[in-house]
């Protein structure tokens, strides 16, 4: 049981519409959280984080009057002080090239403009997850035993992707950078690892090539393969599951749907 609800957490707001400022504040009210700072600018934002103490959540526009979403993130995540506050994305932005970037930088949700206030809960108990995390527990595995091979080109996925993993109580990772030089390291010691999390759009070698080659060319059909990425292209996606994926997990990286992926991967029937 998580020791912080929904309606205890601390969240900043940074909506440069009032309209729109209104309307969010109006459903966090409706579930209860009380502690709500709304600012209109990413400078005012930042202002108010190195002034202030930390918000346990951060919901901002993509588009702000003086930077976009991205850049902010991206600005947090290389702060000592500030990198591990979880960021939501509330936008009507529908590109792909946009939304991925912030995927990548680690985000704990990311909602659509007009959203669902069923999406915001759900959206809201993931941050709970982040926040406060909750051992897993395998009746397989020691899960602190449980070795783990992350696979991303992206440095700031990486490390959102670990963090998670730690939350769960999985601390022995190793990170590769491209999908060869996951291979390369698989290779070296197939059965030093309990479980590939993988990310598909890679240069060199991306996801669906690590996993041909660990199934066919290694002929490794055994070692649970987790593939975490924010593709949405169905036919690519077909001939990852044909290439002998475990499971997909969209981007963001949420707790819950990897905690359940989990359990299927590593605790099959």
């Amino acid at each position: 049981m998580h020791a912080i609800n929904i309606a205890d957490l601390s969240i900043l707001l940074i909506e440069p519409s009032t309209t729109q400022l209104k309307v969010i504040v109006q459903h966090l009210r409706g579930e209860g959280v009380s502690t709500i700072e709304g600012v209109g600018s990413a400078a005012d934002a930042l202002k108010l984080l190195q002034t202030g103490s930390p918000p346990d959540l951060i919901i901002s526009s993509l588009y702000l009057p003086d930077m976009t979403a991205v850049e902010l993130v991206e600005q947090l995540r290389h702060d000592p002080k500030l990198h591990t506050i979880p960021f939501m994305l509330i936008s009507s932005e529908s590109s792909f090239s946009v939304l991925d970037a912030i995927r990548q930088a680690g985000v704990v949700a990311i909602l659509p403009k007009p959203f669902a206030h069923e999406d915001l809960k759900n959206a809201l108990r993931a941050t709970i997850e982040f926040i406060d995390p909750q051992e897993i527990s395998l009746e397989h595995y020691d899960i602190e035993n449980v070795r783990v091979l992350v696979v991303d080109d992206s440095n700031l996925a990486r490390k959102h992707i670990c963090r998670v993993l730690n939350n769960m109580g999985i601390v022995k990772i190793t990170e590769a950078r491209d999908g060869k030089e996951g291979v390369e390291l698989f290779e070296q010691n197939q059965d030093g690892f309990e479980l590939i999390v993988t990310d598909y759009n890679m240069p060199i070698m991306d996801g669906q090539q690590l996993i041909k080659h660990i199934r066919q060319v290694l002929g490794n059909s055994i070692v649970p393969i987790l593939m975490v990425t924010s593709e949405d292209n169905q036919t690519r996606l077909s001939n990852v599951h044909k290439a002998g994926v475990s499971a997909i997990c969209d981007k963001p990286f949420d707790p819950h749907t990897v905690k359940e992926m989990l359990y299927r991967v590593l605790e099959p029937d």
